[in-house]
Protein backbone atom coordinates (compact mmCIF):
# COMPACT_ATOMS: atom_id res chain seq x y z
CA UNK A 1 0.00 0.00 0.00
CA UNK A 2 1.30 3.41 -0.97
CA UNK A 3 2.08 5.48 2.10
CA UNK A 4 1.68 9.23 2.54
CA UNK A 5 5.41 9.92 2.15
CA UNK A 6 5.70 8.17 -1.21
CA UNK A 7 5.36 10.64 -4.13
CA UNK A 8 2.60 9.49 -6.49
CA UNK A 9 1.62 10.80 -9.90
CA UNK A 10 -1.86 9.88 -11.10
CA UNK A 11 -2.07 10.56 -14.83
CA UNK A 12 -3.95 9.81 -18.07
CA UNK A 13 -7.34 10.57 -16.53
CA UNK A 14 -10.28 12.91 -16.88
CA UNK A 15 -9.62 15.40 -14.10
CA UNK A 16 -12.60 16.95 -12.27
CA UNK A 17 -11.06 19.01 -9.52
CA UNK A 18 -14.22 19.92 -7.56
CA UNK A 19 -14.12 23.67 -8.23
CA UNK A 20 -16.74 23.50 -10.98
CA UNK A 21 -14.21 24.39 -13.67
CA UNK A 22 -14.00 22.62 -17.00
CA UNK A 23 -12.80 19.01 -16.76
CA UNK A 24 -9.30 18.30 -18.06
CA UNK A 25 -9.21 15.50 -20.61
CA UNK A 26 -5.59 14.46 -19.96
CA UNK A 27 -5.27 15.35 -16.32
CA UNK A 28 -2.73 14.52 -13.66
CA UNK A 29 -2.41 14.86 -9.89
CA UNK A 30 0.90 14.81 -8.05
CA UNK A 31 0.76 13.76 -4.39
CA UNK A 32 3.57 14.10 -1.88
CA UNK A 33 3.65 13.88 1.91
CA UNK A 34 -0.10 13.37 2.05
CA UNK A 35 -0.86 16.60 0.17
CA UNK A 36 -1.72 17.64 -3.37
CA UNK A 37 1.43 19.13 -4.80
CA UNK A 38 0.04 19.86 -8.27
CA UNK A 39 -3.08 19.14 -10.36
CA UNK A 40 -3.87 20.03 -13.94
CA UNK A 41 -3.23 19.08 -17.58
CA UNK A 42 -0.45 16.51 -17.96
CA UNK A 43 1.16 18.63 -20.68
CA UNK A 44 1.69 21.50 -18.24
CA UNK A 45 3.50 19.39 -15.67
CA UNK A 46 7.01 20.84 -15.58
CA UNK A 47 8.68 18.98 -12.80
CA UNK A 48 11.93 17.02 -12.63
CA UNK A 49 11.74 13.25 -12.84
CA UNK A 50 10.15 11.86 -9.74
CA UNK A 51 12.68 10.28 -7.38
CA UNK A 52 12.53 6.63 -6.42
CA UNK A 53 10.40 5.18 -4.97
CA UNK A 54 7.89 7.54 -6.64
CA UNK A 55 4.95 5.85 -8.34
CA UNK A 56 3.38 6.74 -11.67
CA UNK A 57 -0.17 5.42 -11.78
CA UNK A 58 -1.89 5.35 -15.17
CA UNK A 59 -5.64 5.55 -14.52
CA UNK A 60 -6.37 4.55 -18.13
CA UNK A 61 -8.79 7.31 -19.02
CA UNK A 62 -10.96 6.98 -15.93
CA UNK A 63 -11.95 10.01 -13.86
CA UNK A 64 -9.87 11.57 -11.08
CA UNK A 65 -12.03 13.34 -8.47
CA UNK A 66 -11.69 14.75 -4.96
CA UNK A 67 -12.67 12.42 -2.16
CA UNK A 68 -16.37 12.85 -1.50
CA UNK A 69 -17.92 14.27 1.67
CA UNK A 70 -21.15 12.98 3.18
CA UNK A 71 -22.57 15.60 5.54
CA UNK A 72 -25.24 13.38 7.11
CA UNK A 73 -24.58 9.80 8.23
CA UNK A 74 -25.28 7.63 11.27
CA UNK A 75 -22.58 5.01 11.71
CA UNK A 76 -24.26 3.62 14.83
CA UNK A 77 -27.47 2.79 12.93
CA UNK A 78 -27.73 -0.37 10.81
CA UNK A 79 -29.14 0.95 7.55
CA UNK A 80 -32.47 -0.30 6.24
CA UNK A 81 -35.31 -0.98 8.67
CA UNK A 82 -34.50 0.86 11.89
CA UNK A 83 -35.63 -0.24 15.31
CA UNK A 84 -34.51 2.29 17.90
CA UNK A 85 -35.59 -0.10 20.62
CA UNK A 86 -33.19 -2.76 19.30
CA UNK A 87 -30.36 -0.27 19.01
CA UNK A 88 -31.00 1.10 22.50
CA UNK A 89 -30.92 -2.43 23.93
CA UNK A 90 -27.41 -3.09 22.58
CA UNK A 91 -24.34 -2.66 24.78
CA UNK A 92 -22.39 0.41 23.70
CA UNK A 93 -19.37 -1.73 22.90
CA UNK A 94 -21.42 -3.83 20.46
CA UNK A 95 -22.71 -0.70 18.73
CA UNK A 96 -19.13 0.42 18.25
CA UNK A 97 -17.98 -2.93 16.84
CA UNK A 98 -20.94 -2.96 14.45
CA UNK A 99 -20.02 0.52 13.24
CA UNK A 100 -16.56 -0.58 12.06
CA UNK A 101 -17.61 -2.42 8.86
CA UNK A 102 -20.07 0.36 8.05
CA UNK A 103 -17.24 2.87 8.18
CA UNK A 104 -15.18 0.74 5.80
CA UNK A 105 -18.13 0.43 3.39
CA UNK A 106 -18.46 4.21 3.42
CA UNK A 107 -14.79 4.73 2.62
CA UNK A 108 -14.91 2.14 -0.15
CA UNK A 109 -17.87 4.00 -1.67
CA UNK A 110 -15.57 6.99 -2.23
CA UNK A 111 -16.43 9.03 0.88
CA UNK A 112 -13.25 10.21 2.58
CA UNK A 113 -14.92 12.60 5.06
CA UNK A 114 -18.28 12.18 6.81
CA UNK A 115 -20.27 14.13 9.39
CA UNK A 116 -22.03 11.79 11.80
CA UNK A 117 -25.12 13.50 13.14
CA UNK A 118 -25.95 11.20 16.00
CA UNK A 119 -24.63 7.96 17.43
CA UNK A 120 -20.87 8.11 16.82
CA UNK A 121 -18.73 9.75 19.47
CA UNK A 122 -15.21 11.08 19.78
CA UNK A 123 -13.87 7.53 20.11
CA UNK A 124 -15.06 6.64 16.61
CA UNK A 125 -13.30 9.72 15.26
CA UNK A 126 -10.09 8.96 17.14
CA UNK A 127 -10.10 5.31 16.07
CA UNK A 128 -10.01 6.44 12.45
CA UNK A 129 -7.42 9.15 13.09
CA UNK A 130 -5.11 6.68 14.84
CA UNK A 131 -5.45 4.06 12.10
CA UNK A 132 -7.20 1.58 14.35
CA UNK A 133 -10.23 1.53 12.04
CA UNK A 134 -10.53 2.08 8.30
CA UNK A 135 -13.10 4.73 7.53
CA UNK A 136 -13.70 8.28 6.43
CA UNK A 137 -12.40 11.21 8.42
CA UNK A 138 -15.20 11.86 10.91
CA UNK A 139 -16.85 14.89 12.39
CA UNK A 140 -19.23 13.84 15.16
CA UNK A 141 -22.25 15.42 16.83
CA UNK A 142 -22.26 12.72 19.55
CA UNK A 143 -26.06 12.82 19.97
CA UNK A 144 -28.98 14.83 18.67
CA UNK A 145 -30.38 17.46 21.04
CA UNK A 146 -34.15 17.16 21.22
CA UNK A 147 -37.12 18.39 23.21
CA UNK A 148 -39.21 15.93 25.17
CA UNK A 149 -41.44 14.11 22.69
CA UNK A 150 -39.32 15.43 19.82
CA UNK A 151 -37.58 13.58 17.02
CA UNK A 152 -34.74 12.35 19.22
CA UNK A 153 -37.12 11.05 21.88
CA UNK A 154 -37.65 7.50 20.70
CA UNK A 155 -39.65 6.32 23.69
CA UNK A 156 -43.14 4.99 23.11
CA UNK A 157 -45.95 7.07 24.59
CA UNK A 158 -46.39 4.51 27.37
CA UNK A 159 -42.67 4.41 28.26
CA UNK A 160 -41.85 6.41 31.38
CA UNK A 161 -38.19 5.36 31.47
CA UNK A 162 -35.10 7.26 30.37
CA UNK A 163 -34.48 8.13 26.71
CA UNK A 164 -31.40 6.52 25.14
CA UNK A 165 -28.85 9.36 25.50
CA UNK A 166 -26.76 8.08 22.59
CA UNK A 167 -29.60 8.71 20.17
CA UNK A 168 -31.11 11.85 21.72
CA UNK A 169 -30.30 14.22 24.62
CA UNK A 170 -33.49 15.73 26.03
CA UNK A 171 -33.69 19.45 26.80
CA UNK A 172 -36.63 21.79 27.28
CA UNK A 173 -36.30 25.55 27.38
CA UNK A 174 -33.19 27.70 26.85
CA UNK A 175 -31.60 26.86 30.21
CA UNK A 176 -31.66 23.11 29.57
CA UNK A 177 -30.50 23.72 26.00
CA UNK A 178 -27.44 25.54 27.32
CA UNK A 179 -26.55 22.59 29.50
CA UNK A 180 -27.22 20.04 26.72
CA UNK A 181 -25.07 21.74 24.09
CA UNK A 182 -22.25 22.28 26.55
CA UNK A 183 -22.44 18.59 27.46
CA UNK A 184 -21.99 17.32 23.88
CA UNK A 185 -19.21 19.83 23.35
CA UNK A 186 -17.56 18.54 26.53
CA UNK A 187 -17.76 15.04 25.08
CA UNK A 188 -15.87 16.10 21.97
CA UNK A 189 -18.56 17.08 19.47
CA UNK A 190 -17.23 18.75 16.30
CA UNK A 191 -20.73 19.91 15.37
CA UNK A 192 -24.14 20.09 17.00
CA UNK A 193 -27.39 18.48 15.82
CA UNK A 194 -30.80 19.77 16.93
CA UNK A 195 -34.32 18.55 16.30
CA UNK A 196 -36.24 21.54 14.92
CA UNK A 197 -39.18 19.36 13.88
CA UNK A 198 -40.59 15.94 14.54
CA UNK A 199 -39.66 13.10 12.26
CA UNK A 200 -40.60 9.90 10.50
CA UNK A 201 -39.06 7.39 12.89
CA UNK A 202 -39.96 9.03 16.22
CA UNK A 203 -43.13 7.49 17.64
CA UNK A 204 -44.91 10.44 19.24
CA UNK A 205 -44.51 13.30 16.76
CA UNK A 206 -44.72 14.14 13.06
CA UNK A 207 -42.38 15.93 10.62
CA UNK A 208 -44.64 19.00 10.53
CA UNK A 209 -44.64 19.32 14.34
CA UNK A 210 -42.25 21.95 15.68
CA UNK A 211 -39.41 20.62 17.79
CA UNK A 212 -37.15 23.14 19.50
CA UNK A 213 -38.52 26.66 19.13
CA UNK A 214 -36.55 29.58 17.76
CA UNK A 215 -35.33 30.83 21.15
CA UNK A 216 -34.12 27.36 22.11
CA UNK A 217 -32.28 26.86 18.82
CA UNK A 218 -30.76 30.35 19.02
CA UNK A 219 -29.45 29.56 22.49
CA UNK A 220 -27.76 26.46 21.08
CA UNK A 221 -26.28 28.22 18.03
CA UNK A 222 -24.88 31.02 20.19
CA UNK A 223 -23.27 28.63 22.67
CA UNK A 224 -21.82 26.54 19.82
CA UNK A 225 -20.49 29.60 17.99
CA UNK A 226 -18.61 30.57 21.15
CA UNK A 227 -16.72 27.27 20.98
CA UNK A 228 -14.40 28.01 18.07
CA UNK A 229 -17.28 28.61 15.68
CA UNK A 230 -18.88 25.17 16.03
CA UNK A 231 -21.72 24.82 13.53
CA UNK A 232 -25.24 23.61 14.15
CA UNK A 233 -27.22 21.30 11.86
CA UNK A 234 -31.00 21.21 12.22
CA UNK A 235 -33.15 18.18 11.54
CA UNK A 236 -36.02 20.14 9.97
CA UNK A 237 -38.65 18.60 7.72
CA UNK A 238 -41.80 20.67 8.21
CA UNK A 239 -42.11 24.30 7.16
CA UNK A 240 -42.42 25.87 10.62
CA UNK A 241 -39.37 24.13 12.01
CA UNK A 242 -37.31 25.02 8.95
CA UNK A 243 -38.10 28.70 9.49
CA UNK A 244 -37.36 28.51 13.22
CA UNK A 245 -34.00 26.88 12.53
CA UNK A 246 -32.88 29.32 9.83
CA UNK A 247 -33.94 32.37 11.84
CA UNK A 248 -32.04 31.00 14.83
CA UNK A 249 -28.79 30.79 12.86
CA UNK A 250 -28.16 27.14 12.00
CA UNK A 251 -25.56 26.38 9.34
CA UNK A 252 -27.64 23.72 7.60
CA UNK A 253 -31.16 22.46 7.26
CA UNK A 254 -31.16 18.67 7.16
CA UNK A 255 -33.88 17.13 4.97
CA UNK A 256 -35.91 20.32 4.42
CA UNK A 257 -38.70 18.38 2.77
CA UNK A 258 -41.43 21.06 3.05
CA UNK A 259 -39.16 23.99 2.18
CA UNK A 260 -41.09 26.88 0.62
CA UNK A 261 -40.30 30.28 -0.87
CA UNK A 262 -40.29 32.05 2.49
CA UNK A 263 -37.70 29.63 3.81
CA UNK A 264 -35.77 29.74 0.54
CA UNK A 265 -35.60 33.54 0.63
CA UNK A 266 -34.26 33.44 4.17
CA UNK A 267 -31.71 30.73 3.37
CA UNK A 268 -30.47 32.62 0.32
CA UNK A 269 -30.13 35.78 2.43
CA UNK A 270 -28.18 34.01 5.16
CA UNK A 271 -26.22 31.49 3.11
CA UNK A 272 -27.82 28.54 4.92
CA UNK A 273 -27.11 25.17 3.35
CA UNK A 274 -29.70 22.55 2.50
CA UNK A 275 -28.70 18.90 3.00
CA UNK A 276 -31.69 17.17 1.37
CA UNK A 277 -30.79 13.52 2.13
CA UNK A 278 -32.50 12.29 -1.02
CA UNK A 279 -31.04 8.81 -0.64
CA UNK A 280 -33.28 8.10 2.31
CA UNK A 281 -36.15 10.03 0.71
CA UNK A 282 -35.92 7.68 -2.27
CA UNK A 283 -35.58 4.48 -0.23
CA UNK A 284 -38.95 2.80 0.06
CA UNK A 285 -39.57 1.19 3.45
CA UNK A 286 -40.45 -2.48 3.68
CA UNK A 287 -43.96 -2.62 5.16
CA UNK A 288 -43.12 -6.03 6.65
CA UNK A 289 -40.20 -4.61 8.64
CA UNK A 290 -41.41 -1.25 9.92
CA UNK A 291 -44.32 -0.16 12.07
CA UNK A 292 -47.44 0.88 10.18
CA UNK A 293 -47.26 4.43 11.56
CA UNK A 294 -43.66 4.82 10.35
CA UNK A 295 -44.49 3.36 6.94
CA UNK A 296 -47.32 5.83 6.38
CA UNK A 297 -45.24 8.81 7.49
CA UNK A 298 -42.32 7.75 5.32
CA UNK A 299 -44.37 7.40 2.15
CA UNK A 300 -46.15 10.73 2.71
CA UNK A 301 -42.96 12.70 3.36
CA UNK A 302 -41.16 11.12 0.42
CA UNK A 303 -43.82 12.68 -1.80
CA UNK A 304 -43.47 16.03 -0.02
CA UNK A 305 -39.71 16.03 -0.64
CA UNK A 306 -40.12 15.24 -4.33
CA UNK A 307 -42.40 18.27 -4.71
CA UNK A 308 -40.36 20.81 -2.78
CA UNK A 309 -36.63 20.04 -3.10
CA UNK A 310 -36.47 20.64 -6.89
CA UNK A 311 -37.88 24.15 -6.34
CA UNK A 312 -35.17 24.93 -3.78
CA UNK A 313 -32.54 23.69 -6.24
CA UNK A 314 -34.00 25.79 -9.05
CA UNK A 315 -33.90 28.90 -6.88
CA UNK A 316 -30.23 28.40 -6.05
CA UNK A 317 -30.20 27.34 -2.40
CA UNK A 318 -26.72 26.08 -1.55
CA UNK A 319 -26.78 22.28 -1.41
CA UNK A 320 -24.31 19.96 0.32
CA UNK A 321 -24.43 16.20 -0.08
CA UNK A 322 -25.85 14.18 2.77
CA UNK A 323 -27.49 10.79 2.60
CA UNK A 324 -28.78 9.71 6.02
CA UNK A 325 -26.94 6.42 5.52
CA UNK A 326 -27.65 4.49 8.65
CA UNK A 327 -31.31 5.00 7.88
CA UNK A 328 -30.48 4.29 4.22
CA UNK A 329 -28.09 1.43 3.47
CA UNK A 330 -24.43 2.07 4.27
CA UNK A 331 -22.05 2.21 1.32
CA UNK A 332 -24.64 3.63 -1.08
CA UNK A 333 -23.61 7.23 -0.40
CA UNK A 334 -22.87 8.40 -3.94
CA UNK A 335 -26.34 7.46 -5.15
CA UNK A 336 -27.22 10.84 -3.72
CA UNK A 337 -25.56 12.55 -6.69
CA UNK A 338 -27.97 11.06 -9.22
CA UNK A 339 -30.92 12.03 -7.01
CA UNK A 340 -29.62 15.60 -6.93
CA UNK A 341 -29.48 15.58 -10.73
CA UNK A 342 -33.04 14.27 -10.79
CA UNK A 343 -33.97 17.37 -8.76
CA UNK A 344 -32.51 19.70 -11.38
CA UNK A 345 -28.80 19.98 -10.63
CA UNK A 346 -26.24 19.48 -13.37
CA UNK A 347 -23.85 16.55 -12.88
CA UNK A 348 -21.02 19.03 -12.20
CA UNK A 349 -23.10 20.89 -9.62
CA UNK A 350 -23.98 17.60 -7.93
CA UNK A 351 -20.29 16.68 -7.77
CA UNK A 352 -19.57 20.05 -6.21
CA UNK A 353 -22.33 19.42 -3.65
CA UNK A 354 -20.40 16.31 -2.64
CA UNK A 355 -16.97 17.95 -2.66
CA UNK A 356 -16.27 21.69 -2.49
CA UNK A 357 -19.73 22.79 -1.27
CA UNK A 358 -19.78 20.11 1.41
CA UNK A 359 -16.31 21.20 2.50
CA UNK A 360 -17.57 24.79 2.81
CA UNK A 361 -20.45 23.68 5.02
CA UNK A 362 -18.12 21.73 7.30
CA UNK A 363 -15.64 24.60 7.55
CA UNK A 364 -12.94 22.47 5.92
CA UNK A 365 -12.63 24.12 2.49
CA UNK A 366 -9.05 25.09 3.25
CA UNK A 367 -8.15 21.40 3.63
CA UNK A 368 -10.42 19.24 1.46
CA UNK A 369 -13.07 19.35 -1.25
CA UNK A 370 -10.95 20.20 -4.29
CA UNK A 371 -7.84 18.87 -5.96
CA UNK A 372 -5.64 21.94 -5.55
CA UNK A 373 -2.07 22.39 -4.40
CA UNK A 374 -1.66 22.37 -0.63
CA UNK A 375 -4.85 20.48 0.20
CA UNK A 376 -5.07 17.02 1.69
CA UNK A 377 -4.63 14.27 -0.86
CA UNK A 378 -8.14 12.82 -0.70
CA UNK A 379 -8.58 11.39 -4.19
CA UNK A 380 -11.02 9.05 -5.91
CA UNK A 381 -10.63 7.38 -9.29
CA UNK A 382 -13.99 6.39 -10.77
CA UNK A 383 -14.75 4.24 -13.76
CA UNK A 384 -15.97 6.16 -16.82
CA UNK A 385 -17.17 9.74 -16.98
CA UNK A 386 -19.61 10.86 -14.27
CA UNK A 387 -20.58 13.93 -16.29
CA UNK A 388 -22.30 11.64 -18.79
CA UNK A 389 -23.33 8.91 -16.31
CA UNK A 390 -23.60 10.37 -12.82
CA UNK A 391 -25.50 7.32 -11.52
CA UNK A 392 -22.44 5.12 -12.08
CA UNK A 393 -20.75 6.75 -9.08
CA UNK A 394 -23.41 5.20 -6.86
CA UNK A 395 -22.08 1.68 -7.53
CA UNK A 396 -19.06 1.05 -5.28
CA UNK A 397 -17.59 -1.34 -7.87
CA UNK A 398 -17.08 1.73 -10.09
CA UNK A 399 -14.94 3.42 -7.45
CA UNK A 400 -11.59 1.99 -8.49
CA UNK A 401 -9.20 3.86 -6.21
CA UNK A 402 -9.63 5.73 -2.92
CA UNK A 403 -6.83 7.71 -1.29
CA UNK A 404 -7.12 9.60 1.99
CA UNK A 405 -4.26 11.87 3.03
CA UNK A 406 -2.23 10.27 0.25
CA UNK A 407 -2.70 6.74 1.62
CA UNK A 408 -4.28 4.20 -0.71
CA UNK A 409 -7.31 2.77 1.09
CA UNK A 410 -8.88 0.94 -1.85
CA UNK A 411 -7.40 -0.17 -5.17
CA UNK A 412 -10.11 -2.21 -6.82
CA UNK A 413 -8.61 -1.88 -10.29
CA UNK A 414 -5.09 -2.71 -9.07
CA UNK A 415 -4.09 0.63 -10.58
CA UNK A 416 -1.06 0.98 -8.37
CA UNK A 417 0.63 -1.87 -10.20
CA UNK A 418 -0.13 -0.60 -13.71
CA UNK A 419 1.53 2.79 -13.96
Amino acid sequence: MTGPSTPVLLHNGLLINGTGGEPVADGAVLIEDGLIRWAGPSGELRLPALPAPARRIDVHGNTILPGFIDCHVHMAAPGGALSHAEVAAMPLSLRTFLAAPRMKLTLDAGVTTARDLGGADAGHREAVESGLLAGPRLLVAVAMLTPTGGHGDFRAATDNGENDPVMGRLADGPAECRRAVREVLRKGADCVKVAATGGVWSPTDHPDDDGFLEDEIRTITEIAAGHRGTKVAAHAQGRGGILNAVRAGVASVEHGYAIDDEAIDLMLERGTFLVPTLTTANTDPDPQKVAAWAYEKKRHWQAVARRHIPHAVARGVRVAMGTDCGIAEHGTNLRELAYLVDCGMTPMAAIRAGTSEAAELLGLAHEIGTLEAGKRADVVVARGNPLTDIAALGTPANILLVMKDGVTCKDLGNLGSLG
